[in-house]
């Protein structure tokens, strides 16, 4: 588990690396102008730790699935190799989409505006700008979003169908709540970045609340990969103890 937290932490620096750093800078020096060339490096860039975040949630959510319904064999199946190559096919997995957004934008000869309605170079906004019809591009992209977003989801709904019922089979009320606990930060996290990620991804094309869109933004590009370490950190014992030290304190 710690394994995949360290490349989870990785890819999330990478994730805000993206954006953010871009963003302050236009706040200070009050600019919002960004290079085409450098538009379509940030859109790599964003696309490819987003997609490489989304399949390190799953991987984690079979490792929790091995530990909890087959704990037995957990040090055997979860293998230094097998790690290995879980995150090495996560990280190709994410390049292979970045690819494919970026294939998708270079096709595009004509824009109408040169104004994104967001911090960021959004794929899907780049193609609402497009002087030509995008049907075509809108269909592909949304297929890949398919295959990159709701397979993985659909891997977590089915790993945590076989946890719970693995769960409700154990008699004592302290196995329960331990199993449980092992869960909590994951699908905390998975609430928080695929709930406000796949919203803004699959509403952009007919949302007219842009406002709207741009601060669901800021949740899973901002927000979520800043609460990741305190939210898996809230499983330590020590961290708990010093969270209410100081809650009481405050209070």
């Amino acid at each position: 588990m710690y394994f995949f937290l360290s490349n989870l932490s990785l890819a999330d620096i990478g994730f805000i690396s993206s954006t953010v750093p871009n963003m302050i800078v236009n706040i200070q020096t009050h600019s919002r102008v960004i290079s085409y060339v450098g538009c379509l490096t940030q859109m790599s860039t964003f696309t490819l730790f987003g997609c490489l975040d989304d399949m390190l949630l799953l991987v984690m959510a079979y490792d929790r699935f091995v530990a909890i319904c087959q704990p037995l064999r957990y040090t055997v199946i979860m293998n230094p190799c097998l790690c290995c190559s879980l995150v090495v096919v996560s990280f190709f997995v994410g390049l292979l989409e970045s690819q494919v957004h970026n294939w998708i934008v270079l096709q595009v000869v004509c824009f109408k505006d040169v104004e994104i309605s967001n911090f960021f170079c959004d794929p899907s906004l780049l193609l609402n700008l497009a002087c030509s019809d995008t049907v075509t591009s809108n269909i592909v992209m949304y297929f890949a979003g398919t295959i990159f977003g709701f397979l993985p989801i659909s891997g977590i709904f089915f790993s945590y169908y076989k946890i719970f019922s693995s769960i409700l089979r154990v008699p004592s009320l302290g196995g329960k709540y331990k199993a449980f606990s092992t869960c909590g930060s994951h699908m905390t996290v998975v609430c928080l970045f695929y709930g406000t990620g796949l919203g803004v991804y699959l509403s952009s094309a007919i949302s007219q609340y842009p406002r709207r869109d741009a601060l669901a933004s800021v949740v899973y590009t901002v927000v979520t990969p800043m609460l990741n370490p305190f939210i898996y950190s809230l499983r330590n014992r020590d961290i708990k103890r010093a969270m209410f030290r100081f809650l009481g304190k405050t209070i």
